[in-house]
């Protein structure tokens, strides 16, 4: 690989870098994999929510039955999220949060 030295002058805008991209790599982005790409990202994020949801609960050492129970949420949605079905979102998330760093606390509240 070669290295290239080049001295940029903020006053001259002729030497200013302006990035690099594909054009044809960009001129054959079809809608068709731009939306695939999103599904596929928004899959890994369930997937990585359900690793978080199963995480928190393993490292508590309580069953899916038991964990439901301790936190007052169905057991049918610690298996939808633990399975990638759904994903916990704005109390559940952060109470999965809080249960990841202070555990003890958070069940003792819960309590």
């Amino acid at each position: 690989m070669k290295l290239v030295r080049k001295r940029i002058d903020p006053n001259d805008p002729s030497t200013l870098v302006t990035g690099w991209f594909d054009p044809i790599g960009f001129d054959a982005t079809t809608e068709e994999d731009i939306a695939r790409h999103i599904a596929e990202d928004e899959a890994d994020a369930m997937q990585d929510a359900a690793r978080y949801a199963r995480r928190v609960r393993k490292r508590l050492g309580l069953s899916q039955a038991e964990f439901s129970r301790r936190i007052d949420v169905s057991i049918d949605t610690i298996r939808n999220w633990e399975q990638g079905k759904r994903s916990p979102t704005g109390a559940a998330k952060a109470l999965l949060k809080v249960l990841d760093k202070a555990p003890e606390a958070a069940l003792a509240a819960l309590s």
